[in-house]
């Protein structure tokens, strides 16, 4: 049975309450049949609920309807009226329009006639008050409108000109015109026109069937000289700004320019004339195509000139504001100018402007660099000694590291201005900005750091003239950049221009620059050692040869020479100290060993003890004058390097020092002849270094090794080798 007809369904129309009761009492149990009662109540009560709300919320609907169509009932009333009016009127005008009709008919044909008479009368006005006509509007210089007139005249003295009455208005017409034609050639060829101006007198000039090929030549000559004198123009704008500047140039220059080339294009390019040449479209392309790339061409050139005054000088953010604009304006001109070939653009400009950007951050960064270091010497010059300036060598470092580091950092910020992703151009879609970006990670930043080691070289190959506190000044420093501003300064030039040089053959690697950075330093180390060795050995070398030591005294104190020594060594120690930490070698000591704490330097020794002392005291006078003893013992002992590189450690550099002071001690006790107590002197001023020097160094064997040469050279140089008593000797050291 189909649902729809369904008469147990209560939403069928076919609904039977009588036989859907009789089922549901038949076919439910009692309590079912009261639940389909209170069903049906409620389904009920929904129902009148939502019909209730129905009726609420469109009341208002209701009522406005209501009131709409009492309103149309009285405007269909009003209408009604109308229109029948309005039939009324158009029956009356149809019968008017068919009497006038009637009336006319016959008359027709003579107002035809009258109408085309009266048309030749105007048009026979038009030609004899055309030449005064004429002469009026070329005095107005309303040229245009008098070149029109001419021309529609053509047509009538085509059709007329055989009478004579027209050819005499046609002859002073001609002569009229070619006066005006005279006139627009001087006017073409003037200085001063605007392109536009040209635009229009060489429209006109074509119009009075002028020779093309000659006014397309004059048109471009014209034109050149107008650019030429704009170019002169700009040349003298020296006291404005770039955006200033290239604005002008847009606004004036390349604006005409545009229009002499679009003008000339649609004039002698894009039509064809019939009395001209096949190849004349091709040449006139040709000739406009040079015509324009010459004279960009001298534009960027004048821009590509005052970028490179303003470089260094001016703001380049602004500097590229304007190279942006004039990159869209020739951007927009090589799509108006179809079928023309540009050759320069301003990119080249741009990626010229980023190289001497990059040559003048070079130069401010030398000229930075060459500051920094002048006032780190003054700053060393100026202090009053040299434990005072041990104290402040670490803020001397720190000020030259921090100074170069940010300065190297705010240049790379300010060349990334070329890669902002707002500009219309990306100069590293072109293989010269590619080499560009490259560039000023190659020529600036590593160029730079290459400057900085050859610098600070130069300091340590010319040592003789400089502090000594400045040698060790730049050596901490160039091993601050070797261990971490390097890195830093590479991987953030890296970073900012995404630069893959892991993976690029012919970039610099940063472990190259770290390892010049390295020999750099330890150049200038080397270079602090020996000059302060040399200063030691000065002092020494005095102390030997301005003395009689064949006519000496019997030594009562240690010479105040060697006390100077000691405490110039402690000086150079505590300055050290503040930039070097203590060497990790485990031999290095804190406190005196046993051996050194003994009372006799040169005396007899147990056996059993490693360290090596000398045996001078135990020999007779017959077995000192011998050389074989001390020959035996050179066999025996370990060559000692003096001028060797030292290690970035407080106890190697000082120990450099004092290799130096006593190596060159030894040369100086070679070379002199000592009396008995001119070598016991040298053994009280062995013994007293030997006391003081092992808080110095970290292998006081070889300290003991070099004061025993010493004493060895004095026995060999000795007339009478005689030693003083240990005990004596200690009593001397410890006294003085």
């Amino acid at each position: 049975m189909d649902e729809k007809e369904n008469p147990y369904d209560m939403d069928s129309s076919s609904f039977d309450s009588d036989r859907y009761l009789e089922k549901l009492l038949k076919d439910c149990s009692l309590k079912q049949i009261m639940d389909t009662e209170a069903a049906v109540v409620k389904d009920t009560q929904t129902l009148h609920s939502d019909m209730q709300t129905l009726v609420y919320e469109n009341y208002n609907k209701f009522i406005s309807a209501t009131d709409t169509i009492r309103k149309m009932k009285d405007d269909f009333k009003q209408m009604e009226t109308d229109v029948n009016l309005l039939m009324n009127k158009m029956q009356s005008i149809t019968t008017f329009s068919e009497q006038i009709t009637g009336t006319l008919q016959g008359t027709r044909s003579q107002l035809c006639r009258l109408s085309e008479k009266h048309s030749l009368l105007k048009r026979l006005q038009f030609l004899s008050t055309l030449p005064a006509k004429l002469k009026a509007l070329i005095e107005e210089q309303n040229y245009a409108q008098a070149v029109q007139d001419y021309l529609h005249a053509q047509k009538v003295f085509a059709q007329y000109g055989r009478q004579p009455s027209f050819d005499g208005i046609q002859r002073d017409c001609d002569a009229i015109m070619a006066e005006l034609k005279e006139r627009l050639r001087q006017d073409f060829q003037r200085a001063g026109n605007t392109a536009q101006s040209l635009t229009e007198i060489g429209e006109l000039l074509l119009q009075l069937d002028e020779k093309t090929s000659d006014l397309a030549s004059e048109m471009l000559r014209c034109a050149g000289k107008r650019l030429h004198e704009q170019i002169a123009m700009l040349q003298d704008q020296t006291e404005r700004d770039m955006l200033e500047f290239v604005d002008m140039g847009i606004e004036g220059f390349l604006n005409d320019l545009a229009l002499v080339v679009t003008s000339y294009f649609d004039m002698f390019v894009a039509k064809h004339y019939e009395h001209e040449r096949d190849d004349f479209q091709e040449n006139a392309l040709h000739e406009l195509n040079i015509f324009l790339n010459q004279n960009i061409d001298s534009y960027l050139t004048l821009v590509q000139d005052r970028v490179e005054s303003d470089i260094g000088f001016g703001d380049t953010q602004v500097m590229l504001r304007a190279l942006d604009r004039l990159h869209r304006r020739l951007q927009a001109m090589r799509n108006i100018c179809r079928g023309l070939q540009v050759q320069r653009n301003t990119l080249d400009i741009i990626i010229a402007a980023a190289h001497q950007l990059c040559d003048a951050h070079g130069k401010s960064l030398r000229d930075h660099f060459a500051d920094s270091l002048s006032a780190v010497r003054l700053s060393l010059v100026s202090s009053k000694s040299d434990v005072a300036t041990g104290v402040n060598l670490n803020d001397l470092i720190s000020n030259l590291y921090v100074a170069m580091v940010e300065k190297i950092k705010g240049v790379l910020q300010d060349l990334l201005i070329f890669l902002r992703t707002d500009w219309s151009f990306n100069i590293k879609a072109e293989h010269k900005g590619a080499l560009c970006v490259e560039g000023i990670r190659e020529q600036l930043l590593i160029g730079f750091l290459r400057h900085i080691a050859k610098t600070m070289c130069g300091f340590a190959d010319a040592s003789g003239s400089s502090p000594p506190n400045l040698l060790l000044v730049l050596s901490k420093t160039c091993l601050e950049l070797e261990q971490q501003g390097v890195h830093v300064l590479i991987a953030l030039v890296d970073d900012l221009y995404e630069i893959d040089s892991e993976n690029s053959a012919t970039l610099t690697h940063e472990t190259e620059i770290c390892a010049e950075m390295r020999e750099t330093a330890q150049a200038l180390l080397d270079a602090y050692v020996r000059l302060q060795g040399t200063n030691i050995s000065q002092m020494l070398r005095k102390s030997v040869e301005t003395r009689d030591w064949l006519n000496c005294l019997e030594p009562r104190s240690v010479r105040a020479v060697m006390k100077r020594v000691v405490e110039e060594l402690g000086s150079i120690e505590a300055v050290v100290a503040s930039l070097y930490e203590t060497s990790s070698n485990p031999g290095f000591r804190t406190t005196a060993s046993s051996d050194s704490s003994r009372k006799t330097y040169f005396s007899n020794f147990n056996a059993a003890k490693p360290q090596y002392r000398s045996n001078w005291s135990n020999y007779t006078p017959s077995q000192l004058e011998s050389s074989y003893v001390s020959n035996i013992h050179r066999l025996f002992s370990e060559r000692v390097d003096i001028f060797t590189s030292v290690e970035f450690s407080k106890t190697s550099i000082v120990m450099g020092i004092i290799k130096i002071g006593l190596k060159t001690l030894l040369e100086c006790v070679r070379l002199r002849t000592f009396s008995k107590f001119g070598l016991q002197q040298i053994q009280v001023d062995a013994h007293y270094l030997q006391m003081n020097l092992w808080r110095f160094v970290s292998d006081e064997n070889l300290v003991n090794f070099l004061l025993d040469e010493i004493l060895g050279s004095a026995v060999h140089r000795c007339l009478e080798s005689v030693l003083m008593e240990p005990n004596a000797v200690e009593i001397i050291c410890e006294r003085g």
